[in-house]
């Protein structure tokens, strides 16, 4: 190992370093089951690791959940939340086609309601 300037950790945003992948910005409804519910979310963010959702329901840290994206049902589980805003870390990652599918259709349905430019 190199050694070298370390940069300290409180110039860091407190995640980073737990993220293995960049973090990709979307826009795309889905649904978030967790005990028996079914909640009606957007997805903000998504990596192969996990997402970002804006959730209504307020779901403790630690809840099992179901991430259903029409294409897409993933199993997760909460690791933060700020208000309506959660982070979910995915049991088992996306691989890329699963992630760039999602992607797409998220940039697809962004310039459907932009039809005025």
């Amino acid at each position: 190992m190199m050694a070298g300037p370390v940069p300290s950790p409180q110039d860091q945003d407190p995640y980073s370093d737990r993220r293995a992948y960049p973090r990709v910005p979307v826009a795309l409804p889905a649904f978030l089951q967790a005990d028996g519910d079914r909640h009606s979310v957007q997805i903000l963010d998504l990596s192969p690791g996990g997402a970002k959702l804006d959730c209504p329901a307020n779901l403790p840290i630690g809840t099992a959940v179901i991430l259903d994206c029409g294409t897409l049902g993933r199993s997760a589980v909460v690791r933060w939340r700020n208000a309506r805003i959660m982070g979910v870390s995915f049991d088992s990652e996306l691989d890329a086609r699963e992630a760039s599918a999602l992607i797409d259709r998220s940039n697809a349905m962004a310039a459907r309601l932009q039809p005025r430019e």
